[in-house]
């Protein structure tokens, strides 16, 4: 079975959970599944550019990219962030690769918006590198940041990265491990089982907004392209992936039914 698992950067910002999370995804390749990792890193970036002095502007929930700003998403999504996830999961013992959507045309964008600046859309996701690792017991780790055929470098939303990743890859299953228990419903109680149209009324309605629109976002976008279940789940809570994967109820489930064309 072929997984994508998407951690959210602030897991990432503790080398306890990175580190507990790293073994939990080897462990989970012992039993034959194939995976992906694509990992955030918004916490860390925004630390980044306050430390220099920059601040971080955001429109509807994405970050302006200027130009020192794309060389800020290279050091911390590509190379700080990256390089320490690949090491926890080399030392739990899952033979890690760290990656970017720009690494063989794996990811591909364009410019979402001239305001917003180095931000990409995602065009279309080549997944002959993943194959070739996968193939070969690699664990493929991708930072969310993409190209195009000019050799222009983008910004990409990490849930987005996942998705085109996800489909591209021909994971069954698109974990998003984020930093919430799961979907509040309007009596802000985590919904174990979530149908696109009720995300879709969620998000309508003003009760999934922010990050969570986000997430809701791509996770229909997942099930639009084929892939068959896609979780929400809470990072940080003990076992959460070994639970996931044999079916327990934690975080929010999207099913597949009703999913708009």
């Amino acid at each position: 079975m072929r997984i994508l698992v998407k951690l959210g950067g602030t897991l990432l910002d503790s080398p306890e959970v990175r580190d507990a999370l790293a073994a939990q995804i080897a462990e989970a390749r012992r039993s034959e599944i194939e995976m992906v990792v694509v990992h955030g890193g918004g916490k860390q970036m925004t630390r980044y550019l306050a430390e220099r002095g920059i601040a971080s502007r955001f429109v509807n929930g994405l970050r302006v990219t200027t130009p020192e700003t794309v060389d800020a998403v290279l050091k911390v999504f590509a190379g700080s962030v990256n390089h320490e996830l690949v090491a926890s999961l080399n030392r739990a013992g899952a033979p890690a690769v760290g990656l970017t959507g720009i690494d063989a045309f794996l990811v591909e964008a364009e410019q979402m918006d001239a305001a917003l600046g180095a931000v990409g859309r995602v065009t279309k996701s080549n997944p002959a590198l993943l194959e070739l690792l996968a193939a070969h017991g690699y664990l493929p780790v991708v930072a969310c940041v993409a190209g195009d055929r000019q050799g222009q470098v983008y910004n990409v939303n990490a849930d987005q990265m996942a998705v085109a990743c996800a489909a591209a890859f021909g994971a069954r299953q698109l974990i998003f491990l984020t930093d919430v228990e799961g979907v509040l419903d309007g009596a802000r109680q985590v919904r174990q089982v979530l149908t696109a149209d009720e995300a879709g009324r969620l998000i309508s309605g003003g009760i999934a907004t922010g990050g969570m629109q986000a997430k809701l976002d791509a996770a229909l976008a997942a099930l639009r392209q084929g892939v068959e279940q896609v979780r929400i789940a809470p990072g940080a809570a003990e076992g959460v992936l070994a639970r996931i994967l044999a079916g327990g109820e934690i975080g929010t489930q999207l099913v597949a039914s009703e999913v708009a064309a």
